[in-house]
């Protein structure tokens, strides 16, 4: 009897053991994600334009206020996951700015973020671990792995500072895919 009583003894601690594992494994992998998609389709965001000196109103009407321009744009390739779409860097009316991902299609993973970087892209897996390296500035978590969203970016960044974005996961420091921004 007190044979059988030490044996359970390790293999309860195995057993506690092994899910204590488990758990810290599905917190960090979240591998459910992998078949979850989180589709985003937002519009292009309107900005009033800046108000101009002001005119008679039974003045001839001038030129409309320009509409969003884009600054720079590229395409992004694929790291860690399968990923593709397109990247906008876009002046709207107002001169505030936005970072747009157009028919993005990645994997969905977790602490996922949008960043702007210093970085050069580079294909293959010497690519996927290179944009924490420099100058980055996350416009915040990625709001889903398939469609079309904006991320504002903030006033205060320069913009002719940052060269690619980057589809960065957080947790495991690691490029999901990145594009390399040209002037368009």
């Amino acid at each position: 009897m007190q044979d059988r009583k030490r044996r359970r003894w390790p293999i309860a601690g195995a057993l506690i053991t092994a899910l204590a594992v488990l758990g810290v494994g599905l917190y960090l992998f979240q591998p459910w994600k992998l078949w979850q998609n989180d589709t985003v389709n937002e519009a292009l965001p309107t900005a009033p334009a800046v108000p101009g000196p002001s005119s008679s109103s039974t003045a001839a009407p001038t030129n409309s206020p320009p509409g969003p321009q884009t600054l720079s744009q590229g395409a992004l390739i694929s790291h860690e996951h399968a990923t593709t779409g397109t990247v906008k860097l876009i002046r709207l009316p107002d001169g505030s700015r936005t970072l747009r991902l157009e028919n993005l299609d990645t994997s969905n993973g977790p602490d996922l973020r949008v960043w702007l970087t210093d970085a050069p892209v580079k294909e293959g897996k010497e690519g996927w671990d290179v944009f924490d390296d420099g100058k980055y500035v996350s416009l915040g978590k990625l709001k889903g792995n398939k469609g079309d969203q904006n991320y504002e970016i903030p006033a205060d960044v320069n913009v002719a500072d940052y060269t690619s974005v980057t589809i960065w996961c957080d947790r495991f420091n690691v490029s999901f895919g990145a594009a390399a921004l040209q002037a368009a």
